[in-house]
Protein backbone atom coordinates (compact mmCIF):
# COMPACT_ATOMS: atom_id res chain seq x y z
CA UNK A 1 0.00 0.00 0.00
CA UNK A 2 1.25 3.53 -0.52
CA UNK A 3 1.80 5.49 1.89
CA UNK A 4 -1.26 7.75 1.17
CA UNK A 5 -3.47 5.90 -1.11
CA UNK A 6 -6.06 7.80 -3.18
CA UNK A 7 -9.56 5.91 -3.32
CA UNK A 8 -12.24 5.84 -5.86
CA UNK A 9 -15.65 3.98 -5.98
CA UNK A 10 -16.13 1.67 -8.50
CA UNK A 11 -19.01 3.97 -10.24
CA UNK A 12 -16.98 7.38 -9.46
CA UNK A 13 -18.78 10.17 -10.94
CA UNK A 14 -16.84 13.04 -12.74
CA UNK A 15 -16.48 16.05 -10.34
CA UNK A 16 -13.04 14.12 -9.62
CA UNK A 17 -11.49 14.18 -13.01
CA UNK A 18 -13.03 18.03 -13.66
CA UNK A 19 -11.84 19.56 -10.94
CA UNK A 20 -8.43 16.96 -9.97
CA UNK A 21 -9.23 15.47 -6.82
CA UNK A 22 -9.57 12.10 -4.77
CA UNK A 23 -12.83 10.49 -3.51
CA UNK A 24 -10.51 9.81 -0.42
CA UNK A 25 -7.13 9.43 0.41
CA UNK A 26 -6.43 6.30 2.99
CA UNK A 27 -3.43 7.11 5.47
CA UNK A 28 -2.96 3.95 8.05
CA UNK A 29 -5.77 2.98 9.04
CA UNK A 30 -7.29 6.42 8.51
CA UNK A 31 -9.85 7.45 5.31
CA UNK A 32 -9.95 11.63 4.60
CA UNK A 33 -12.82 11.11 2.64
CA UNK A 34 -13.46 14.73 0.44
CA UNK A 35 -16.79 16.55 0.58
CA UNK A 36 -19.39 14.25 -1.14
CA UNK A 37 -21.59 16.46 -2.82
CA UNK A 38 -25.42 15.31 -4.41
CA UNK A 39 -23.79 14.81 -7.94
CA UNK A 40 -25.41 12.98 -11.14
CA UNK A 41 -23.00 10.94 -12.61
CA UNK A 42 -22.33 13.53 -14.89
CA UNK A 43 -20.98 15.93 -12.01
CA UNK A 44 -24.43 18.27 -12.23
CA UNK A 45 -26.03 19.53 -8.90
CA UNK A 46 -29.51 16.88 -7.92
CA UNK A 47 -32.22 20.02 -8.03
CA UNK A 48 -34.66 18.57 -5.32
CA UNK A 49 -32.83 18.93 -1.69
CA UNK A 50 -33.80 15.99 -0.33
CA UNK A 51 -32.84 13.73 -3.10
CA UNK A 52 -29.36 15.67 -3.63
CA UNK A 53 -28.66 15.22 0.15
CA UNK A 54 -29.26 11.37 0.27
CA UNK A 55 -27.17 10.99 -2.95
CA UNK A 56 -24.44 12.78 -1.02
CA UNK A 57 -24.81 10.49 1.40
CA UNK A 58 -25.41 7.57 -0.76
CA UNK A 59 -21.78 9.14 -2.57
CA UNK A 60 -20.34 8.99 0.76
CA UNK A 61 -21.20 5.47 1.19
CA UNK A 62 -19.63 4.05 -2.08
CA UNK A 63 -16.54 5.78 -0.91
CA UNK A 64 -16.71 4.30 2.27
CA UNK A 65 -17.18 1.14 1.43
CA UNK A 66 -14.24 1.34 -2.13
CA UNK A 67 -11.73 2.69 1.29
CA UNK A 68 -12.34 -0.62 3.60
CA UNK A 69 -14.66 1.08 5.74
CA UNK A 70 -18.50 1.57 6.54
CA UNK A 71 -20.70 4.26 8.13
CA UNK A 72 -19.91 2.76 11.65
CA UNK A 73 -16.09 3.46 10.70
CA UNK A 74 -16.72 7.31 10.75
CA UNK A 75 -15.40 9.25 13.29
CA UNK A 76 -15.55 12.86 12.53
CA UNK A 77 -17.90 14.39 9.93
CA UNK A 78 -18.29 18.22 8.32
CA UNK A 79 -21.27 18.84 6.64
CA UNK A 80 -21.55 22.44 4.65
CA UNK A 81 -24.95 23.75 4.11
CA UNK A 82 -26.33 27.01 1.92
CA UNK A 83 -29.18 27.33 3.74
CA UNK A 84 -29.15 25.94 7.12
CA UNK A 85 -32.25 26.61 8.93
CA UNK A 86 -34.66 25.29 6.10
CA UNK A 87 -32.41 22.35 5.66
CA UNK A 88 -31.79 21.19 8.50
CA UNK A 89 -35.44 18.56 8.57
CA UNK A 90 -33.98 17.00 5.09
CA UNK A 91 -30.34 16.54 6.36
CA UNK A 92 -31.74 14.86 9.53
CA UNK A 93 -33.46 12.34 7.80
CA UNK A 94 -30.82 11.52 5.84
CA UNK A 95 -28.68 11.81 8.58
CA UNK A 96 -31.02 9.49 11.00
CA UNK A 97 -31.28 6.62 8.00
CA UNK A 98 -27.02 6.11 7.90
CA UNK A 99 -26.30 6.75 11.24
CA UNK A 100 -29.79 4.97 13.30
CA UNK A 101 -28.36 4.99 16.70
CA UNK A 102 -25.54 5.91 19.31
CA UNK A 103 -23.01 5.53 19.05
CA UNK A 104 -22.74 9.13 16.96
CA UNK A 105 -19.61 10.62 15.41
CA UNK A 106 -18.97 13.60 15.79
CA UNK A 107 -20.54 16.36 14.06
CA UNK A 108 -19.76 20.39 12.89
CA UNK A 109 -22.43 21.67 10.29
CA UNK A 110 -21.34 24.86 9.00
CA UNK A 111 -24.01 27.73 6.65
CA UNK A 112 -21.64 28.77 3.55
CA UNK A 113 -22.61 30.86 0.76
CA UNK A 114 -21.31 28.85 -2.11
CA UNK A 115 -20.42 25.25 -2.92
CA UNK A 116 -20.34 25.26 -6.38
CA UNK A 117 -23.83 25.04 -7.45
CA UNK A 118 -24.42 22.37 -4.78
CA UNK A 119 -26.48 23.15 -1.67
CA UNK A 120 -25.13 20.60 0.71
CA UNK A 121 -21.71 18.54 1.36
CA UNK A 122 -20.69 15.78 3.61
CA UNK A 123 -17.20 15.54 4.72
CA UNK A 124 -15.72 12.85 6.92
CA UNK A 125 -12.93 10.80 8.55
CA UNK A 126 -12.95 7.02 9.56
CA UNK A 127 -11.17 5.01 11.24
CA UNK A 128 -11.10 1.52 9.37
CA UNK A 129 -10.53 -2.11 10.57
CA UNK A 130 -7.06 -3.48 9.81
Amino acid sequence: MLRNEPVFPADRHSLYEQHGYSAAIRSGDLLFVSGQVGSRSDGTPEPDFAQQVQLAFDNLLAVLEAGGCGPEDIVDVTTFHTDPETQFGAVMAAKARVFPRAPYPNWTAVGVTWLAGFDFEIKVIARCPA
